[in-house]
């Protein structure tokens, strides 16, 4: 380097190839080490992948607590507001009693006013209630069968065995429990093309075939007890039972209690 007006010599350096390869790779070493140091004893480690898995599960475990929190706070707050609008009064109460409620209010005012023509009544009515429970004898057996209802509904379509319809369609409410008949096996879990299954029920030569069941809760060949929830109703799909024993067919609405 000269300067401009004495055209002196005022500093000069010699590059060299070896001299070069020593400065470009003692800058990569310098820049590797500051990479490692901040790395190491800074926060940027945490990003990296691999690199503190147990940290990043708790963020992701606490990430969920919050959203189920809100999700808690949301329904508390919900639940809150009819609270208020109900001590308010901007909400009516439903003043519907339900259908066993009111039959219990009917039998004990009749059991308060009972008389000699009430109990031959009431004697004849529990008889023939006994008797719609009742099935015929077996023939295997000869033992009397006694069916717990399918499921909580309205018969909405009859069996009509002459025309080959052998199922009594039920409508029933939302997510109400489909019942075994009787205790028996599973022996039969099917998909249907409507996304429903059919389930068969068997114990010895009696079944129950229960069609466009939407949601199955016993898998094929569990063994159930009387009254146990094998299914749960949508609210759209009408149940159909049919009752067959020893290849015979049986009227649900004449052995059931609906």
């Amino acid at each position: 380097m000269l300067e401009d007006s004495t055209l002196r010599e005022v500093f000069h350096f010699r590059v060299t190839f070896w001299g070069a390869i020593s400065v470009i790779t003692l800058t990569f070493v310098l820049l590797i080490v500051l990479l490692s140091v901040l790395i190491v004893y800074t926060p940027i480690r945490n990003i990296l992948p691999g690199y503190n898995e147990s940290l990043r599960q708790q963020i992701i475990t606490e990430s969920a607590r919050v959203d189920s929190l809100q999700a808690d706070l949301t329904l508390q707050r919900q639940y809150l507001d009819v609270i208020k609008q109900l001590t308010a009064g901007d909400i009516q109460t439903d003043s519907v009693q339900s259908l066993d409620s009111l039959q219990l209010v009917e039998r004990e005012r009749l059991l308060e006013q009972r008389n000699e023509f009430t109990d031959a009544f009431m004697a004849q009515y529990e008889q023939q209630e006994r008797d719609r429970l009742m099935l015929f004898d077996n023939t295997s057996s000869h033992n009397v069968r006694y069916l717990c209802r399918p499921v909580r509904g309205v018969v909405v379509q009859s069996a009509q065995p002459e025309q080959r319809l052998y199922g009594t369609a039920v409508r029933a409410a939302k997510n109400e429990n489909v019942q075994a008949t009787t205790r028996g096996d599973i022996v039969l879990v099917e998909r249907m093309a409507d996304n429903t299954y059919t389930v068969v029920l068997q114990n010895n030569q009696f079944m129950t075939i229960y069609r466009h069941l939407p949601k199955v809760l016993k898998a094929q060949g569990s063994s159930v007890a009387q009254g146990e929830s094998i299914g749960l109703m949508d609210g759209v799909h009408d149940l159909s039972v049919e009752l067959w024993d020893a290849g015979k067919f049986v009227n649900p609405e004449e052995a059931i209690v609906w």
